[in-house]
Order: C-alpha cells, then sequence, then structure tokens
C-alpha cells in the first residue's frame, strides 16, 4: 500500500470575484496539497479548523468525494473564508474574514494518532506566529519523527507578527526534509531574492529547497545538487495559477515518498514531473490538482471552463 500522509494547515472556502461575477470554491493551501495527493493515489488526512456550518459542510463534502480524512479543530468563529478580488491585469487582492485570522488547529489524540500513522507530514500556512500553536506542532512532528515537509504559505491579511513567523518558521523548516518556498514568501518575510532565502533554508539544515519561481519555472537545491526547471509547456491557455504551487508540492511529496533521490538527474526527474503537473492545474480554473493528462485529447477552447 501507498504509505499515508498528513497535512497540516488551512481549509477554507475561496469566493473569487472578477469580471464574470462571484464563484466560490473550496480550498486552502494545506487542503489543496491533501487533495491533489489524494488524486496522485497517495492516502491523505488533513488536520485543519473547520467550522460547523454550511461552509463547513461543503468542505467536509469536498475532502470525502476526493477520499481525505479529516481530523478537524472547532472552529468557534466558523469557517475560514477568503476573498479575491481580481482585475484584468495585476495580481488579485485578498481579504479574509475573522476565522481565518484567528484559525486554530488543536493537537490532541486525534491528531497525534494521526501522525503516529503517517509516513510523512506536509505543514502548510500554519500560523507559525502564534507562539503556543508553534510549539505544540514541533513537539508533535518531534514525537512521531516522520520526515517533516514545511511551507510557510504566509497571507499578509493574515500575519499578526512577520518576525515572530519567521522565527517559528525557520525552528521547523531546519529539521525538515523539505522546504517549499516562492517569491512571494521571500519577498513577504525576509526582503530578499528567492535564491538568497533557497541558500538561507538549507544552511539551517533543510535537506531539500523546492522553490517556485512563477514564470520561471521552479528549482531544487540540497546542498550537493541544483537543478531548475522551466514552466512545462502544455496544449490550451493558462486560466488560472492559483493552485500552482500547492500542485507542485503534492507531485513532489508523492514523488519522494518512493524514496529520496540520489543525484542530479533523479531530482531533476521529480522536479520535471512536478512541473508537467502545475502546468495542467493552471489550465482549469481553481486549486484542484490535475494531470497532463487532463489536457490531452479535449478540446482546447473549453478548458478552463
Amino acid at each position: 500500500m501507498t504509505p499515508q500522509v498528513v497535512v497540516i494547515g488551512d481549509a477554507l472556502i475561496d469566493e473569487v470575484r472578477d469580471g464574470r461575477g462571484v464563484r466560490e470554491f473550496v480550498g486552502g493551501a494545506a487542503l489543496n496539497v491533501a487533495v491533489g495527493l489524494a488524486r496522485l493515489g497517495v492516502p491523505a488526512t488533513l488536520i485543519a479548523m473547520v467550522g460547523d456550518d454550511e461552509a463547513g459542510a461543503h468542505i467536509r463534502e469536498y475532502l470525502s468525494d476526493f477520499g481525505v480524512e479529516l481530523v478537524a479543530t472547532s472552529a468557534p468563529y466558523g469557517s475560514s473564508r477568503a476573498v479575491s478580488t481580481r482585475s484584468g491585469g495585476g495580481e488579485p487582492v485578498y481579504e479574509f474574514n475573522e476565522a481565518a485570522k484567528a484559525r486554530r488547529i488543536r493537537f490532541g489524540a486525534a491528531e497525534h494518532t494521526a501522525m503516529t500513522d503517517a509516513a510523512m507530514v506536509v505543514v502548510s500556512c500554519f500560523p507559525f506566529d502564534d507562539i503556543a500553536q508553534t510549539r505544540e506542532l514541533a513537539e508533535a512532528v518531534e514525537a512521531v519523527r516522520a520526515p517533516l515537509v514545511v511551507d510557510p504559505n504566509p497571507r499578509t491579511g493574515m500575519l499578526a507578527d512577520r518576525a515572530e513567523f519567521v522565527r517559528g518558521f525557520e525552528e521547523l523548516a531546519g529539521g525538515a526534509a523539505l522546504v517549499k518556498v516562492g517569491e512571494d514568501d521571500a519577498r513577504l518575510l525576509y526582503g530578499e531574492p528567492l535564491d538568497a532565502l533557497r541558500a538561507r533554508l538549507i544552511d539551517l539544515g533543510a535537506g531539500a529547497v523546492l522553490a517556485t519561481q512563477g514564470a520561471d519555472g521552479a528549482t531544487i537545491e540540497t546542498g550537493d545538487d541544483v537543478v531548475t526547471r522551466p514552466v512545462s509547456d502544455l496544449p490550451g491557455r493558462i486560466v488560472d495559477t492559483m493552485g500552482a504551487g500547492d500542485a507542485a508540492l503534492a507531485a513532489t511529496v508523492a514523488e519522494l515518498l518512493q524514496g529520496l533521490p540520489r543525484d542530479a538527474d533523479a531530482w531533476g526527474a521529480v522536479l520535471q514531473r512536478a512541473m508537467d503537473v502545475a502546468a495542467a492545474t493552471c489550465r482549469f480554473e481553481g486549486a484542484l490538482l490535475r494531470l497532463p493528462s487532463a489536457v490531452e485529447g479535449m478540446d482546447l477552447d473549453r478548458l478552463g471552463t
């Protein structure tokens, strides 16, 4: 059987507003990774805060549809919601509700049991600026000793203390098997280029760093090896980049479960797979992971509809 992966982080409703109107998607970076793993054939459990409300019901149903087990922390403010307003040019502007800003994950018996059975633990969009939560997370991860993957995924609207977020993130990143970061992370958290952050994380002790560079593709650095791949050229136009990073991370984790790459060529194959999956995901609206086969033999004019 394929080993189980536990993903810890956010689950929310993405409300998209643009010239075509208003649409809602079940999302959240951690949820996207968990569902992406399931679509790649990897059993996944999501540990996240989900409310007992209509939005929470949609989140639970969505996870159930894809076979992702949910270990939910109760949500006193209801389920999290992110509203993204998109204009014709430029990046979307995000606003988060009170539940998202005050999100909290409880590490009780159910959470510890799930992590104990995991072959790998992935943390994405965790509130690292909450000292108490970060300490609980670090203790839980240390207790199970499963390989750790960390994606800070900071959001301006949810970031209460940048310096504390960096401290908490680096506390876990230093012992992680893989850390994923993007250009926005480097700019928001450190005010420095992505290459500099990549080197910083390797120096801290991260086993490998997956650095996503938007239109410039991505790089994996292990200290000994550095491999780069461009954005994969697939049929159809790019419709939505919202889930590209999460798809790339899910694909990378799925590959690492098969064994740690031994050299640059093997890391290059892992990164190429991640770029192919991310490119396919961008051909459709929403953050649901798509395989390259999804764009083969289809009416390309209908992609993304």
